[in-house]
């Protein structure tokens, strides 16, 4: 059964809000790809707090323009999906790196992270920075540091006057 007007409409809206609340997203060619790796695909996404969306190329021409998404119209064609997020891109890199190792016929096309365009190859690139929870857990190492450093000078007398 064919979709109405009314329901390509709703679904450009969809897709284009969807766009304007992320700030990353990865365009893959899904072609090879079965239900069953489709559906875990998803699910392990979903776990990375990201979407992912099998895409009507010219909906999704219309519904990236005037969004930081953009740039990655000219890569619209063919068999196209597109994995989103409007949280950490490291995560969502990291996930499609590991699934594509499992599942080598899925390809990556184009990359915008944070409004920025960036190469399939970059994205691998991506993957191998650590994570927010990582980076956090760096920083705070690095601030705690020089406390841990004065009070052990503070505690040499005493322990040496023993």
């Amino acid at each position: 059964m064919a979709a109405t007007r009314a329901e390509k409409e709703q679904e450009l809206q969809d897709l284009a809000a969807a766009f304007r609340g992320a700030d990353t997203a990865i365009l893959v060619d899904y072609k090879g790809l079965n239900v069953p790796q489709v559906t875990e695909l998803r699910r392990q996404l979903r776990t990375a707090r990201a979407q992912y969306k099998v895409v009507k190329n010219t909906r999704a021409k219309k519904a990236s323009q005037g969004t930081s998404f953009a740039p990655l119209e000219a890569y619209f064609e063919g068999t196209t999906a597109i994995a989103y997020t409007g949280g950490d891109a490291v995560a969502l890199a990291k996930t499609l790196t590991t699934f594509m190792k499992g599942a080598p016929t899925l390809s990556i096309k184009a990359a915008v992270v944070q409004g920025r365009a960036i190469q399939p190859a970059a994205v691998t690139d991506l993957a191998t920075l650590p994570g927010k929870p990582e980076l956090y857990a760096k920083l705070l190492f690095l601030l705690q540091a020089p406390m841990q450093q004065f009070v052990s000078v503070l505690a040499a007398a005493p322990r040496d006057l023993l």
